[in-house]
């Protein structure tokens, strides 16, 4: 899933995911943005958007969070009003992580939930009803987070997606630490 989109406006994130199997912990995945200053795009956020939260000015908004991924089609829902962030704002970096990602199995051992654990995946990025990218998580099949689109401010103003599904193992708070960070 990758591509790139100039002039960019106002920006739907949609994922998806069956739930767990009966028995067992929830699948817990939330859609998460940074939002990186012109000045320092690849240093500390200027803010985070996750479960709970919004940009401060209301640009960046989670409009649906779902907790076990029950539902129909998209579970959990994030919009980005690019074209009404402030001109000092040049970079957005948006993330999938699992939470409580520690499963405990039937040997008394612990180990770590990945993408490879949660069936049905899906990833949807669109304006208005244009699809700009589709894609799943069976490409990180071993990470616990990934990123899922760079959105970067050009010279005139203009918003470009850079789709491209990169996985992490860290848990959520390194995670949002290390997932804007310039990429090798």
């Amino acid at each position: 899933m990758s591509g790139v989109r100039k002039s960019l406006a106002k920006v739907e994130i949609s994922l998806r995911w069956d739930p767990s199997p009966v028995g067992t912990p929830a699948n817990d995945l939330d859609i998460l943005a940074a939002v990186y200053g012109t000045q320092d795009p690849y240093g500390e956020p200027v803010y985070v958007v996750h479960f709970g939260s919004r940009a401060p000015d209301g640009t960046i908004t989670l409009n649906r969070d779902s907790r076990t991924g029950q539902g129909f089609g998209y579970d959990e829902v994030m919009t980005l009003e690019l074209n009404r962030l402030a001109p000092e704002l040049g970079r957005v970096v948006v993330g999938v992580v699992i939470q409580d990602a520690v499963i405990h199995d039937a040997g008394g051992g612990d180990r770590t939930k990945t993408f490879a654990d949660i069936a049905g995946t899906g990833l949807r990025i669109r304006e208005g009803h244009t699809d700009l990218a589709e894609s799943d998580f069976t490409v990180v099949p071993g990470a616990t987070a990934a990123t899922v689109a760079e959105f970067t401010r050009d010279a005139e103003g203009g918003w470009t997606l850079d789709a491209d599904v990169r996985g992490f193992d860290n848990d959520p708070e390194e995670f949002v630490r290390t997932m804007g960070a310039l990429r090798a």
